[in-house]
């Protein structure tokens, strides 16, 4: 199994290209990564007091329109 120290002693000699695909593709792949988790906790109703916190402000007219 690969460590950390030898993924970012590899990821230090790559040649400019190379990195560039290399930060490209975490970026894709990280945001991949929130978006399975967000799908996730949303599933699970532990976003479902951001939803409540919004409405009680909504109901208190404690809202301004963008």
């Amino acid at each position: 199994m690969l460590t950390v120290k030898t993924i970012e002693q590899a990821i230090e000699q790559l040649p400019a290209p190379d990195l560039k695909q290399l930060r490209e593709w975490f970026a894709e792949f990280s945001e991949r990564t929130w978006d399975k988790q967000i799908e996730s906790d949303a599933a699970a109703g532990k976003l479902d007091f951001l939803a409540a916190e919004a409405m009680a402000d909504y109901q208190r007219g404690a809202v301004r329109a963008l």
